[in-house]
C-alpha cells in the first residue's frame, strides 16, 4: 500500500496551501496561479518554501525564495546556477477540481500541460521551447513595426523564421512521441476508473502534420503583417479528446469528463514514473466532492497499488476520509 497522507480541515484552512507548496518545491512555480506575486502573504514582498525529500534514501533538503520578482532555488542551501536546472529533479501530479478546464478550456492550457509533462523529462525540449517562445515575441514584434516603419530589409524576418522552424519541428517531434506513449495509459486508466468499454482516443492537430513551419511562415506572411501576429506554427497545436468516437468538450456527460480527465492525469503519473525512473507525488485536492461511490473506489484502489509512491490528499471530511483509508500504518492524518 502506498504511504497516503491525508489533510482534512474546514474551507479556508489552508489545505490546498500546503499540496501548492509540494508543487513549488518540485517545479519552482505554483499550480493554481501564474503570477508569483500571488503566493505572497498580504503585506509582504515575497516568500520562501522549504521541504525535505527522500530520494533513493538520501534526505535533501529544497528552498525556495522569492522576493522583488528574482527566485532563488537551493539544494541542501547551495543555490542552483539556473532555476531550470531543477526541473526534473522532483515531480509530482496534481488533480484539483477546477482541472476540467483542461478539457473545456482554450488550446493554450492543453498545450501548457503537454509542455509541462515533455519540458521535465527532456533538457532539448525546454530549451527549444523557450526558445522559440522567444523568437516568437520577437518575429511578433517585428511584424507590428512593419506597420509603423515599413522596411523592405527581411534580414531578421529571415532570422526568426530559421530558427523557428528548427525549434518547432524537434517540438513537433517530441508532442508525437509523447502521444503514442501516452494513448495506451490513458486507455487503461479510463477504464480501470470507469469500467466500461467505451473507446477513447485524442487527436493532435499541427500546422506541421502538412508541412515545415518555415514554408507556412513564407506563404502565410502578408496575413501574418495585416494580423501582426504569427497565425501558424507549433503555438497553435492542440489535442482534440473523445469517448465513445464523440468530441468529449462538446458532447461528453460530467461523469465522462470527470473519468477522462482523472485517467489523463494518473496516465501522466504512469508516463513520469517510467520516463524518469522513479515515482512522482502524487496531490489530490477536494477530489472526492467530485466522485461518485464507484468511481471513488477505483481510485483508491489504484493509487494503493505498487505502481504509486506517495499520495497527498485533502478533504473537507475527516469521517469520509477515515472510512476510504481506514486507519492502515501508512496512512497519516492531519486535522487542520
Amino acid at each position: 500500500m502506498s504511504p497516503v497522507t491525508c489533510i482534512t480541515g474546514p474551507n479556508g484552512s489552508g489545505k490546498t496551501n500546503l499540496l501548492d507548496a509540494v508543487y513549488y518545491l518540485c517545479y519552482t512555480k505554483s499550480y493554481f496561479s501564474a503570477y508569483q506575486q500571488n503566493s505572497v502573504q498580504n503585506g509582504l514582498d515575497g516568500f520562501r518554501v522549504t521541504g525535505n525529500f527522500n530520494r533513493q534514501g538520501k534526505e535533501e533538503s529544497i528552498s525556495c525564495k522569492w522576493k522583488a520578482g528574482k527566485k532563488e532555488i537551493y539544494a541542501n542551501d547551495v543555490e542552483y546556477e539556473k532555476v531550470t536546472d531543477h526541473i526534473g529533479v522532483y515531480s509530482a501530479v496534481m488533480i484539483a477540481p477546477d482541472d476540467t478546464e483542461l478539457i473545456n478550456g482554450s488550446s493554450e492550457l492543453r498545450r501548457k500541460w503537454v509542455d509541462s509533462i515533455l519540458g521535465q523529462v527532456d533538457k532539448t525540449y525546454l530549451e527549444k521551447l523557450m526558445h522559440y517562445q522567444r523568437l516568437l515575441l520577437q518575429r511578433n514584434a517585428w511584424l507590428k513595426n512593419q506597420s509603423v516603419k515599413p522596411s523592405a530589409d527581411y534580414t531578421e524576418l529571415d532570422y526568426y523564421n530559421a530558427e523557428m522552424d528548427m525549434d518547432a519541428a524537434y517540438i513537433y517531434e517530441q508532442r508525437k512521441i509523447f502521444l503514442e506513449q501516452f494513448l495506451p495509459l490513458l486507455d487503461n486508466f479510463y477504464h480501470r476508473l470507469c469500467g466500461g468499454k467505451e473507446p477513447v482516443n485524442v487527436v493532435y492537430t499541427s500546422d506541421l502534420s502538412q508541412k515545415p513551419l518555415k514554408d507556412w511562415l513564407a506563404q502565410n506572411l502578408q496575413h501574418d503583417l495585416r494580423y501582426q501576429r504569427t497565425l501558424r506554427g507549433i503555438h497553435k497545436d492542440d489535442w482534440d479528446f473523445s469517448v465513445n468516437n464523440l468530441q468529449l468538450k462538446q458532447f461528453g456527460s460530467q461523469g465522462q469528463k470527470k473519468s477522462f480527465l482523472f485517467a489523463m492525469k494518473l496516465a501522466q503519473y504512469a508516463y513520469l514514473s517510467k520516463v524518469q525512473g522513479h515515482l512522482p507525488i502524487l496531490l489530490l485536492d477536494d477530489i472526492f466532492e467530485k466522485l461518485d461511490q464507484s468511481r471513488m473506489e477505483a481510485l483508491l484502489h489504484i493509487i494503493n497499488g505498487d505502481d504509486f509512491g506517495q499520495v497527498i490528499l485533502t478533504d473537507t471530511h475527516p469521517e469520509r476520509i477515515r472510512q476510504a483509508f481506514g486507519t492502515g500504518a501508512e496512512v497519516g492524518y492531519i486535522y487542520l
